[in-house]
């Protein structure tokens, strides 16, 4: 397995770059500068000092980011980097320094917006995507436990001016509330998103959803409860970087059959979902004839065309014989 460890020179980073070489773990890290602080240039000079002493590679992206929304698009760029270099020299593992008070940070934010289970969590141990695993080591440790660790090895690490500027809404709810609350109950808390970590678990587990995959399109067989069927369509369109709104997902159950941002069509129908890009190809009679008697939504019509698939195919989407042996849980 090839590792590719996300680094700022901040706190977390830091002790976790360390960590990882104390358990002999062999990995290369990746740093984004924003060229919003002088600082960030220290801290790049850091991350290529680090890699030199310990014969690992280095890579660098340098990036100007509009104000507006900063947070969002820093997120963005760092990730579509980081997606970038492991297509690219084969990574199979992303490593996050995401700690227990990130999580915590996460949770509360999305309490104040109204979330259910699988988005109060938000941060897990082992994330899976489309060609690698993101993984998180260190989810379970105080920012205080990594800065002793870091003190006591005399650790050099730079601390982000940003991360205290309360404009930004994770900063705000760090210093109003979270710092606080890990300062006093740092083990209860630690052992609740445990035990919530494993009920969504034990949810998703029982959750037995069909699955068939053609290309970009993807079908989902399941109880037609509507509530499962938002947190399929919500965990799908994350993996193709697409983040619902409260007002889409409302909009998906209203009209069961709706485009989402002029990209993705999705279309609830039955005990199906379906989920596929947006096409606009012209379709003959003949096509529109076999897709209507097997029961093929109308959005999703011209996608199948644009693939080419044979008759034999619609039909058993429209029997629904092509679900044989593809039973599968949705995992987190």
């Amino acid at each position: 397995m090839k590792h590719l460890l996300a680094f700022s020179a901040g706190v977390d980073s830091t002790a976790l770059f360390f960590m990882l070489l104390e358990e002999g773990v062999e990995f290369d890290i990746a740093i984004v500068d924003y060229g919003i602080r002088e600082q960030s240039k220290d801290e790049v000079a850091y991350a290529k000092e680090l890699a030199s002493q310990y014969n690992k590679k280095v890579f660098v992206k340098e990036v100007q980011l509009d104000s507006s929304n900063f947070e969002a698009s820093a997120r963005k760029v760092r990730y579509d980097f980081f997606e970038e270099l492991i297509k690219l020299h084969g990574y199979t593992t992303l490593i996050t320094a995401h700690q227990l008070n990130d999580q915590l940070e996460w949770f509360l934010m999305q309490l104040s917006k109204g979330a259910g289970l699988k988005e109060l969590i938000g941060l897990h141990k082992i994330t899976k995507r489309d060609g690698y695993e993101i993984h998180r080591p260190i989810l379970d440790y105080t920012k205080d436990e990594l800065l002793k660790y870091l003190h006591q090895r005399d650790i050099k690490y730079f601390v982000d001016s940003s991360n205290i500027d309360t404009k930004y809404k994770r900063n705000y709810f760090r210093s109003k509330f979270a710092n606080e609350l890990i300062s006093e109950f740092s083990n209860g808390i630690k052992k609740s998103f445990e035990y919530l970590r494993a009920d969504l678990k034990v949810i998703y587990d029982e959750e037995k959803i069909e699955e068939y995959r053609l290309q970009e399109l993807v079908l989902f067989r399941y109880d037609g409860d509507f509530n499962m069927a938002l947190r399929i369509i919500d965990n799908e369109l994350k993996k193709r970087k697409i983040i619902l709104s409260s007002l889409q997902k409302k909009e998906i159950l209203k009209q069961k059959e709706i485009i989402i941002k002029n990209l993705f069509s999705i279309t609830l129908q039955d005990n199906l979902i379906w989920i596929c890009p947006k096409n606009d190809m012209i379709l003959d009679k003949k096509f529109k004839e076999l897709c209507r008697v097997n029961k093929i939504p109308k959005n999703t019509r011209a996608y199948l065309k644009y693939l080419g698939v044979n008759n034999e195919t619609i039909l058993s989407i429209g029997n629904g014989t092509l679900f044989k042996h593809t039973s599968k849980c949705i995992k987190n």
